[in-house]
């Protein structure tokens, strides 16, 4: 799918000082993305913090970066969980007229096997009126998706387009890409081993750091997709150190940080989550000087 090639970044859900969505701040990331050059944006992925946003907290996000894009870039949407058919619903009820695919995690806390994996997202395939990506996340999920299982679905169901695979594991990315499915496109999910899984044969990125460096990150994904190897390794070495910082801590607190740091939205998140530490902050702060 040539509108999922690239650099695209999950966004954050920026929080005012009294807890609310802040828009203003969410539109203007959105700006920020888009002139440093990444081809597409994914609403409320896992950097969203969506598990702490209301029904109609979603639905203000979406509209937001709906409005905020102003059709620049394709736009994706994060709908998951580990209830197939509370997805299938969410799926239906949702106004996805302004997105070209859905991103959907795998099941996580009730640790499906990889049979179950294969039923939850055939069942999700067969119900989902967009392109489907699969989102392979075990850091979060604890469940890691097989490389069988991701070959399967996308030769057996024409509308599963791509994966989303952020296990940073390079054997497991392999054993996808040497398949060289039709029409089926791999993105990492994992910013640290996203230029290797390029130079493997694959398309792209659904990335974090890159909200806070979308020129430097979607150049180096550029110049390694063109095999300009040089350049885009000069690149990768030159963000190592941020996307180490970026997730020291945990996401997305690290990289609100980064951009608090830049000056477009304030650092704060919702509970369980807490913001960087201050030693955070400041190592993060000297990584821009």
């Amino acid at each position: 799918m040539e509108q999922l090639k690239g650099t695209g970044v999950a966004l954050i859900t920026p929080f005012t000082a009294d807890n609310k969505v802040d828009t203003e701040a969410l539109a203007k990331i959105v700006d920020y993305v888009i002139d440093g050059g990444v081809e597409f944006i994914v609403a409320l992925g896992t950097t969203s913090e969506a598990p702490t946003l209301t029904k109609e907290e979603k639905k203000l996000v979406c509209k937001t970066i709906i409005e905020a894009n102003k059709k620049r870039v394709p736009l994706v949407i994060g709908i998951g969980g580990n209830n197939t058919q509370e997805v299938i619903q969410q799926i239906k009820e949702t106004d996805l007229s302004d997105f070209v695919a859905i991103l959907s995690v795998t099941p996580y806390y009730n640790k499906p096997s990889q049979n179950g994996l294969y039923a939850h997202f055939a069942e999700i395939a067969k119900n989902a009126p967009l392109p489907l990506i699969l989102y392979n996340v075990p850091g979060r999920t604890g469940v890691s998706m097989s490389a069988e299982v991701t070959v399967r679905l996308a030769k057996e169901f024409k509308n599963i387009v791509a994966v989303k695979e952020a296990s940073g594991d390079l054997v497991l990315c392999m054993k996808i890409l040497r398949e060289k499915l039709t029409n089926f496109t791999f993105l990492s999910g994992d910013d640290m081993t996203t230029l290797p899984s390029v130079y493997m044969g694959g398309s792209g990125v659904i990335s974090v750091v890159a909200i806070a460096f979308p020129k430097e990150f979607s150049d180096m994904v550029r110049f390694g997709r063109t095999g300009n190897i040089q350049k885009a390794n000069e690149l990768q070495y030159k963000l190592i150190e941020k996307i180490h910082l970026t997730f020291k801590e945990g996401n997305p607190a690290g990289i609100k940080a980064y951009l608090a740091s830049k000056g477009l939205c304030k650092p704060h998140v919702r509970l369980p989550l807490v913001e960087a530490s201050d030693s955070l902050k400041a190592e993060i702060q000297a990584s821009l000087q």
